[in-house]
């Protein structure tokens, strides 16, 4: 929808009002006194200039046109005071400290782990596990427990063989013996890929702990990643419009048949695969690595295939059935290429907690806080057995107000760290030592306290963050405007739409149609026969039979209603009764015999209501945009715009 390309364009590419007065004080226009920058505007120009499409939008006049619509939308939102909303200011603020997360890291011990991250990205390891099974908070004396058991169970593998040892144990609820396959780099969780790719091949790992237990691995093959694959294939259907259609693989096996005669790939795929989005691209489908895809079927024929340009046969997946063309073997791209997305990965992945200790630690040294933790006593002599029933209350003689730890200009007090204690004691594992609770309490109460300051004060400190964060903050002020005022139309202008409807039936019309067979062949010749025994009405199987042989598929033939811009119809065919002259199509040849003309039609208000709600909500806005003007007072200043011109052409 225009609409929502607009604020699209606006939220992701432009920095709109950050910093626009220190960078340059020419005002090109106001919205009710309200100054908009010269600065800003030839920012958001140049931003979105070589990304739009549309070229109307490179044009200065027009462009100027939709950044006043939107300033005139942003100032009528805040008129309606939509920036006060509790639930605009809970998503401004989550979506704050989501970004934050970009900026409050350790950027040394992310790019070792980066780095780390690519090297695993180059091969595959295949291997074996067996995993005592024991709970992330377990008890100590459980914890021990398993780890004891998963050491025998390491020195019997040792003793008599790995696989022996698995498949005896395996039970599925507290010992589970597993065969993994191949895996990469970010397929299992980091301490298992560690252990897995740390481990020579042939050998079994000393135990190590998961969140799911204790685990020993067996490595039993490593080799270099695969890659992607690019490929082309064709796919069949079954096609419940079509009464004369074979089942799908006997379909795809003609198609099969056809391509052992020699026929392009890329031109079967155009005239016969059901997969729309590619079938026009000749079947080309988008890169994929292993993994990647639902259909293993697919990925496996598909990475099974060793040269380019290799077929394969016929095969089933949930999606129907296909033929696949290797097109490309791309190896795994360079670490340049790559990093950005092993960044993110990362920051998802739980190689985050690793960051974070090291990011805690350089923010310590940066406002200056001790290792060594204050004197906790007090909090060890209030706390009691209810702390670990989730039943503890702060004492009523609490010394709140006692100072306990200062992180830059902002004082942290008793009550603070109480308040903390309160509100996690149900996060709290098994029972244990009030004091060592308290330490690990405090250490994680300064890690959360230290990373909220730096994000409070994060603006101050960096103008890029501060740039993004105003974006955000405008683009989302506008959706809920938009949202508000236009998108939810639908819900409450039902009347109205309909007799915008009504108003406007011939801009929602059924194209013409025909009810048609196409037979398409790569042979002139052979349509010429088919032409002949249509027109004696010959019935199609009988008209098949003929022309093709169990071994040789020279003709295919496709029933449906179709428009003008079927894929099985040639460009520009004329609607006609009876059988049509041969057409040159997708590098081959068609004949179409059409059964009946279906005349252009009224689309009913049910059918159309897709297309009718976006029309109605564009004249919507045009309307309202109309009322902003007139309702908030726009200046322009035509030599600031004229200046701005004049910089835009050099």
């Amino acid at each position: 929808m225009q609409i929502r390309f607009i604020v699209t364009l606006f939220l992701v590419l432009s920095l709109f009002s950050v910093n626009g007065q220190s960078v340059n004080k020419d005002v090109l226009f106001t919205v009710d006194n309200e100054p908009v920058y010269a600065s800003e505007f030839l920012r958001v120009y140049n931003k979105n200039l070589d990304l739009v499409q549309d070229e109307s939008q490179k044009d200065v006049d027009a462009y100027l046109e939709l950044f006043t619509n939107y300033k005139l939308k942003l100032r009528e939102a805040k008129a309606l005071g939509l920036n006060e909303k509790s639930t605009y200011k809970r998503e401004l603020s989550n979506y704050k400290k989501q970004l934050a997360k970009n900026y409050i890291t350790d950027s040394k011990v992310t790019d070792e782990l980066v780095e780390e991250a690519y090297d695993r990205m180059l091969y595959e390891v295949n291997a074996n596990h067996i995993l005592v099974k024991v709970n992330e908070n377990a008890s100590p004396q459980d914890s021990l427990a398993a780890y004891n058991k998963i050491i025998k169970l390491r020195d019997r593998a040792l003793k008599e063989g790995f696989e022996k040892v698995r498949a005896e144990m395996h039970n599925g609820q507290t010992i589970y013996g597993e065969k993994l396959g191949y895996f990469g780099g970010f397929k299992m969780v980091y301490k298992f890929e560690n252990a897995a790719f740390n481990t020579n091949v042939g050998d079994i790992s000393k135990p190590f702990r998961t969140r799911f237990g204790y685990h020993i691995v067996n490595v039993l093959d490593k080799r270099k990643s695969r890659g992607e694959r690019t490929v082309a294939h064709i796919m069949v259907i079954e096609n419940k419009n079509d009464s004369l259609a074979e089942k799908p693989e006997v379909r795809i096996q003609d198609i099969y048949k056809k391509l052992n005669q020699g026929e392009a790939f890329d031109a079967l795929a155009k005239q016969f695969s059901d997969d729309k989005n590619s079938a026009s691209k000749g079947g080309m489908l988008k890169a994929f690595s292993g993994g990647q895809l639902r259909a293993k079927e697919f990925e496996t024929v598909a990475f099974n295939l060793e040269n380019v340009g290799d077929v394969s046969e016929p095969f089933k997946t949930d999606f129907g059935w296909h033929i696949v063309k290797l097109h490309k073997i791309t190896p795994v791209p360079s670490f340049e290429i790559m990093k950005p997305e092993l960044s993110e990965k990362i920051k998802r992945d739980s190689r985050s907690k690793i960051i974070d200790n090291a990011l805690t630690n350089k923010l310590k040294t940066k406002y200056n806080i001790s290792d060594a933790a204050p004197n906790l006593d007090y909090f060890v002599s209030i706390l009691n057995d209810d702390y670990f029933k989730r039943i503890w209350k702060l004492p009523e003689d609490f010394k709140g107000q006692q100072s306990l730890v200062k992180i830059g200009n902002k004082t942290f007090t008793y009550n603070d760290f109480g308040v903390y204690l309160t509100n996690t004691q149900r996060n709290t594992a098994g029972k244990e030592s009030l004091k060592t609770l308290v330490s690990k309490k405090y250490n994680a109460f300064l890690n959360e306290s230290l990373i909220a300051y730096q994000e409070d004060h994060l603006e101050e400190e960096n103008e890029d963050y501060a740039h993004i964060v105003s974006e955000y903050r405008d683009g989302l002020l506008l959706f809920d405007l938009m949202e508000t005022t236009i998108w939810n139309t639908s819900k409450t202008d039902s009347t109205e739409i309909k007799v915008f409807y009504d108003a406007q039936k011939t801009n929602y019309m059924l194209p013409k149609r025909i009810d048609a067979i196409v037979a398409a062949s790569t042979k002139q010749k052979t349509l010429k026969k088919v032409s002949k025994l249509l027109n004696e009405n010959m019935p199609i199987d009988r008209i098949k039979s003929l022309v093709n042989s169990n071994d040789n598929v020279d003709v295919i033939f496709t029933s449906d209603i179709m428009d003008a811009k079927h894929q099985a119809l040639p460009e520009n065919f004329e609607f006609k009764k009876g059988v049509s002259e041969i057409y040159k199509h997708n590098d081959g040849f068609v004949l179409v015999n059409v059964k009946d003309i279906l005349p252009k039609t009224q689309k009913s208000f049910k059918d159309a209501k897709g297309a009718v709600l976006s029309d109605y909500q564009n004249f919507k806005e045009e309307n309202w945009i109309k009322d902003l003007k007139s309702k908030y007072k726009i200046e322009l200043n035509q030599e600031v715009l004229k200046s701005v011109k004049s910089k835009l052409k050099n």
